[in-house]
């Protein structure tokens, strides 16, 4: 596949310029935070941390972490650092528990933010005319909006169809010969199972379908196999990473090689950590992911704690960018699941089941504590329901997907398998935990 780069200054600058660039946009972010932002000037006096003061690239560890309940404590626009009237846009989290997370944009903003969602649509194949359908939810979300204008900065051609109404996406999809597709991987993947199950009227080659620009939710290697293999014809998946708190989609995204989630350095300076000692962790350990927004202003953003699990790669990669390159979500600190001493995350669930024919990709975690400690079930969809009643390969079966999870977990656990379409499907978030042992107290 031709590997094309929508900004080779900044995507290829070298390692030097490039730290020499973030370390200047950092000592600005500071001196703005100070003089502007009520709560950013409090923290870093508090800290004894100002502009001059930082000389070096290693010298931000002496600034405060910023949280998710940083943002609720100040609902709705305490984090603000300019004026309600230069504001020009706001989003927020669902906030499902307690305040929402509430983020806001200057025009200089969305223009940073259209600038690096438009670098990773081109790495993930998306190009001027490129049909690309929308399948995130327009709202208060950020992934819908963020990636439209991005798209819209290449020139392709966006169709916000939005989530749901899956036969009419497909409808579109077949009649407007749409190529590209954003959605979460879960919906994809529903959308190509529901494809399929209606190839009898309209054959799988009416869709025109060459990219995926996946986000939103993580996923596994061995997942974007499967969706890739469900759509067929030579469909290719990539993933993209960002989050509310830091613009949106944009952060990173992966290019024609998938060999990591390739950082817009020059907006955004990452850190690892040790989430349980706060410890800045050596160049290319794994730990929890701290981003602090250089470019942002309507509402800055300093080292902000992600809680997600990665490691970062600084050498150079195979397409020419020279931008450091993020691994893959390994999973959320806050979703690490404790099972008999062992660190389970949901995706190492999934990994353990893709790729066994018998079942589909959809899968739930249900977590029960008895006995004064945690247990797990996995519950796993059946393609075939007649297998419910041939009891021998049923069981054959389920030991089969319970020694694959013990290889990889470590430890054994209860796989229940149920009938197929059993299990929820979701157009935005797939949910995969079902969490039962407040129930139980």
């Amino acid at each position: 596949m031709e590997n094309r780069i929508f900004n080779k200054e900044m995507e290829c600058m070298s390692r030097r310029d490039m730290e020499a660039l973030q370390l200047e946009r950092l000592k600005s972010l500071v001196d703005y935070c100070e003089k502007n932002s009520e709560f950013y000037a409090k923290r870093l006096a508090k800290a004894g941390v100002t502009a001059d003061k930082i000389k070096c690239l290693s010298d931000i560890e002496y600034i405060p972490y910023t949280t998710k309940d940083d943002l609720r404590d100040t609902y709705p626009f305490g984090m603000l650092s300019v004026p309600m009237e230069k504001i020009v846009r706001v989003h927020a989290s669902s906030g499902t528990t307690g305040n929402p997370t509430v983020v806001a944009y200057t025009r200089e903003d969305l223009e940073n933010w259209s600038e690096q969602v438009a670098r990773l649509a081109v790495a993930g194949g998306a190009t001027a005319g490129t049909i690309v359908q929308i399948c995130f939810g327009y709202g208060m979300f950020t992934g819908a909006l963020g990636l439209h204008y991005g798209l819209e900065k290449i020139g392709a051609v966006v169709v916000p169809t939005s989530s749901g109404n899956t036969e009419k996406q497909l409808k579109f999809m077949r009649d407007f010969g749409t190529n590209a597709i954003v959605a979460t991987p879960s919906y994809c993947m529903y959308l190509a199972e529901a494809a399929r199950s209606m190839q009898d009227k309209y054959p799988m080659d009416m869709y025109k379908l060459k990219y995926g620009i996946l986000g939103s939710e993580g996923s596994t290697p061995e997942m974007r196999t499967e969706i890739e293999n469900h759509w067929g014809n030579g469909f290719f998946c990539t993933d993209n990473y960002g989050m509310s708190e830091l613009n949106g989609p944009g952060m990173s995204g992966e290019c024609m090689y998938r060999d990591g989630l390739h950082i817009n350095e020059d907006h955004f300076l990452c850190e690892v950590i040790d989430s349980a000692s706060g410890n800045v962790l050596e160049k290319g350990s794994t730990g929890e992911l701290v981003v602090t927004n250089l470019t942002k202003r309507g509402l800055p953003m300093l080292r902000y704690r992600t809680k997600d699990i990665t490691n970062i790669n600084y050498e150079p990669c195979k397409c020419g960018r020279t931008s450091a390159r993020m691994h893959k979500i390994i999973g959320r600190s806050d979703d690490m699941i404790k099972v008999r001493g062992v660190n389970v995350f949901p995706t190492q669930v999934e990994s353990a089941l893709i790729g066994m024919t018998e079942i589909s990709p959809n899968y739930l975690i249900v977590l029960r504590r008895e006995n004064y400690s945690d247990s797990m079930e996995v519950r796993v969809e059946l393609i075939d329901g007649g297998l419910l009643d041939r009891y021998g390969e049923l069981v054959a079966l389920q030991k089969r997907i319970q020694d694959n999870i013990k290889n990889i977990l470590g430890i054994a656990i209860k796989v229940t398998l149920v009938e197929p379409n059993s299990i929820e499907r979701f157009t935005g978030k797939a949910k995969r935990v079902l969490d039962l042992r407040h129930e139980n107290k």
